[in-house]
């Protein structure tokens, strides 16, 4: 029978804040302590030449990347989780440990666009065959596409800058039935809102750069990993040599602690946002999966329990110009890459690299990461950017 605590130790907001730590086993302290550590010493040779001791290495691991990765594999119900330096570290790690010269990957169009560039460079030099499929295809599409060399299936929902949505099992058992391992990057969801591996996903991605961290200022990347994947998946990760910094492993797991609070602003304000946008002239079109008339709002809906900060607005016409006067007049949000911290930033979506899913006819569009910011504010902002592609069209 489980003690008192364990019994009461049911919600994920418990287990972000107890997990992956015992303060008990480490004189009390509340947080794992940072360790730098390249040497470990060893007490004779017989421990040495046995491994018989749990820290060899500080390539190996850490009391610090051991918290975090059981913080992880936790929220995700992972077997365990691997971490790496950055959000796309933990995309190509994977792949190059589960496909090699003459396999076939299938990767859906709406991915991430550095996912596309190295599946484009460093898979096609190992002699992988990487071909896109469109987010609307369905499981039935998708199994036409399998073939006897299809070892991986790559997913991303919602997708990159334009939110498609997938169903996520459906798919997955297409790839198992074709003996191809699954992997899903779930950075926008965060397992607080979507666990992949409960939906047949063999691994699980995340850049942990964004929401986890939530400061805009450290690069990390997991891998949560099934059972019978995660062998091969951490047996890469040794032979490559990379593993997490532990300064910015701590800092994860200090944002971490923070994470539900901070999603559940971003979520209120971004759709608080996106329903605002949806009536405002000079906007085409809102891309937000909770939209109820989002295209892929049924799927999000039976799938996650939440959404982020991150959605997209479709200008009414244009291109780059309008763009430009829209992002120009923005004073709150700023120009900048990433997302998941606590400011609001907005970029310019180039979509030009997709081969099936393309970008949208009605303009530019315009990618909204909603911060921590009162959202009144930021409609003002948001005003103004549509204030000035209106007045560059009346000029």
């Amino acid at each position: 029978m489980a003690d008192d605590h364990e019994h009461t130790v049911s919600g994920v907001r418990t287990r972000i804040m107890h997990g992956g730590h015992a303060p008990n086993a480490f004189h009390g302290f509340v947080n794992p302590p940072v360790v730098r550590a390249s040497t470990v010493l060893f007490p004779d040779t017989q421990t040495m030449r046995g491994n018989g001791q749990k820290y060899r290495y500080g390539l190996r691991g850490t009391p610090t990347t051991d918290a975090l990765e059981a913080m992880l594999s936790e929220l995700e119900g992972a077997h365990n989780t691997v971490l790496v330096p950055s959000g796309l570290a933990a995309v190509t790690l994977p792949l190059l440990a589960f496909l090699s010269a003459g396999d076939h990957l299938l990767v859906v169009d709406s991915v991430y666009s550095p996912t596309r560039q190295f599946a484009g460079s460093v898979l096609k030099r190992m002699g992988v065959e990487t071909e896109y499929f469109h987010p609307s295809i369905g499981a039935e599409g998708l199994a036409r596409l399998m073939r006897p060399t299809t070892r991986v299936v790559f997913l991303e929902a919602p997708g990159s800058n334009t939110f498609e949505m997938l169903d996520v099992r459906a798919m997955s058992d297409v790839a198992h039935a074709g003996d191809a391992v699954v992997m899903m990057d779930n950075t926008w969801a965060t397992p607080l809102f979507f666990r992949p591996l409960e939906h047949g996903v063999d691994l699980s991605i995340h850049a942990l750069t964004k929401y986890p961290g939530g400061h805009s200022d450290l690069m990390l990347g997991s891998v949560s990993a099934t059972q019978d994947s995660f062998g091969r998946l951490r047996e890469t990760q040794m032979a490559i040599g990379i593993n997490g910094a532990p300064d910015d492993t701590y800092l994860v797991i200090r944002g971490l602690k923070t994470m539900a609070v901070r999603l559940e602003h971003h979520q209120r304000a971004a759709l608080q946002l996106a329903e605002w946008l949806e009536g405002m002239p000079g906007v085409a079109r809102v891309l937000h999966p909770a939209l109820p008339g989002f295209d892929g709002h049924a799927l999000w809906k039976r799938q996650f329990s939440g959404a982020s900060g991150l959605f997209s607005i479709v200008l009414a016409g244009g291109g780059d110009t309008e763009a430009a006067a829209f992002l120009d007049a923005l004073r709150i949000f700023g120009l900048g890459y990433s997302w998941g911290g606590f400011e609001s930033l907005a970029v310019y979506c180039n979509l030009a690299d997709r081969t099936v899913a393309k970008a949208p006819s009605d303009g530019p569009v315009i990618r909204l990461q909603i911060g921590l910011e009162d959202p009144e504010d930021l409609q003002r902002d948001l005003e103004a950017g549509l204030a000035a592609v209106t007045a560059l069209r009346q000029a």
